[in-house]
């Protein structure tokens, strides 16, 4: 029987079709909505009648946020507030002890330089305006022992400062100038600040002028530097160098997050890591000088350690967390209320004492004449005991010697 020619050629063309479709199916099983393998359906069942397998799913991507292009506005906004200062002082300097030796003075009599003699002394800082009354916030090393100040404004205003108060255990001080019209700085909440934010530091580095500098937060609640007795930096990557010191670090709205104090330096200059005082502990120690005349805060007279795990295997304690008493002031708030070296104070107004650090904070931010609880082990014996907090006694101003971290 003969087949005709038309369904000959109707089947040839149908065989290559089939061929083709399976080769495709072979190769690429996706494109018909096929899953081979491992990558069978999770509702597919093995030869035991069980669920097969689910295969991993990949998460949705992390939707990056949107940042600005330009920071112009943030700056544009913070910029105004942010000053030059320039400091000056008289230095003497003493002579050679050549010009001492009696012999040496047989031929030049008093002509030879002998005395002291005196020189100026100039250094350059930045600061920032905080109020229409002239209050001006910068670092208590850019301004000491200076004799005369010069406030330069970003607009090309210049006046002379008076220093309203200085607070060397946060290396602040507050300057007020006569001006009118006076462009404020904008607070942001710095507490609310992240490691990767992005801010930007104001300042006069070296005196070329004013220069903005970009970087992100790359820390926050750095302490133990041996800068000062308060500390709980902002550390940051944007550049700050000699001349920064007592400026702004704002955010990317141009709001203060900080006051750039130092740089963790081998060279001297900038090398990524700076650090800048949070901007609600400039405002603390701004208003306590202005309506204080100096900076109150509270005291109990100890001196105290961090529970270690060597101090705590002394105490025979399972846990090395805790503060331990080394020192006790006689007659200060401590003894009086019967604290004694060797005390562990377990808990601080009913929260953990998580370190020395804690125990500090907690203390200076109470009130003189304000009541503090601690809770402690004396001899493994629980007790507690209640502190009637003093005011801490001013201390002599000292430059601070950091172990690397310098002042710019």
């Amino acid at each position: 029987m003969k087949v005709p020619r038309l369904l000959r050629f109707l089947l040839s063309y149908t065989a290559i079709g089939l061929l083709v479709a399976a080769v495709i199916i072979g190769l690429r099983p996706d494109l018909v909505g096929m899953q081979t393998g491992n990558n069978a359906a999770p509702n597919d069942r093995n030869g035991n009648g069980a669920a097969a397998p689910a295969t991993q799913t990949l998460a949705p991507p992390i939707q990056p946020r949107t940042g600005p292009v330009s920071y112009a506005d943030a700056v544009e906004q913070a910029q105004p507030a942010v000053v030059n200062i320039y400091t000056a002082k008289t230095v003497q300097e003493a002579p050679h002890p050549l010009f001492d030796d009696p012999f040496f003075r047989r031929f030049f009599g008093d002509v030879a330089p002998h005395r002291p003699r005196e020189r100026t002394q100039t250094s350059l800082g930045s600061g920032v305006i905080f109020s229409e009354q002239g209050y001006v916030i910068t670092n208590n090393h850019v301004i000491e022992d200076a004799d005369q100040i010069q406030v330069l404004l970003a607009d090309g205003r210049e006046a002379l400062a008076s220093v309203v108060g200085r607070d060397p255990e946060t290396d602040l001080a507050v300057l007020r100038i006569e001006l009118d019209r006076l462009p404020v700085i904008q607070l942001a909440d710095d507490r609310a600040l992240r490691v990767g934010d992005v801010v930007l530091a104001i300042g006069n580095p070296f005196g070329v002028g004013q220069t903005v500098t970009m970087g992100i937060v790359s820390a926050t609640g750095r302490d133990q530097l041996g800068l000062t007795t308060f500390e709980n930096f902002i550390q940051t990557d944007a550049a700050i160098n000699p001349g920064n010191s007592g400026g702004a670090l704002i955010n990317a709205e141009g709001r203060l997050v900080g006051i750039n104090t130092a740089i963790f330096s081998r060279t001297g200059g900038h090398q990524g890591i700076g650090f800048a005082i949070p901007a609600h502990l400039a405002v603390s120690v701004l208003q306590s000088i202005v309506e204080e005349g100096r900076v109150v805060r509270g005291w109990i007279g100890v001196q105290a350690q961090s529970l270690t795990p060597m101090l705590a295997e002394s105490f025979d304690l399972a846990a090395a967390q805790g503060i331990v008493i080394s020192g006790v002031l006689r007659g200060g708030p401590a003894d009086r209320a019967g604290l004694r070296p060797g005390d562990i104070i377990t808990h601080i107004e009913g929260e953990p004492a998580a370190d020395a650090q804690a125990l500090l904070e907690r203390v200076t931010d109470k009130r003189p004449g304000s009541e503090l609880r601690l809770d402690l082990l004396r001899d493994g014996e629980a007790r507690t005991v209640t502190v009637a907090v003093g005011e801490r006694p001013a201390q002599d101003e000292r430059q601070p010697a950091p172990r690397q971290p310098r002042l710019p």
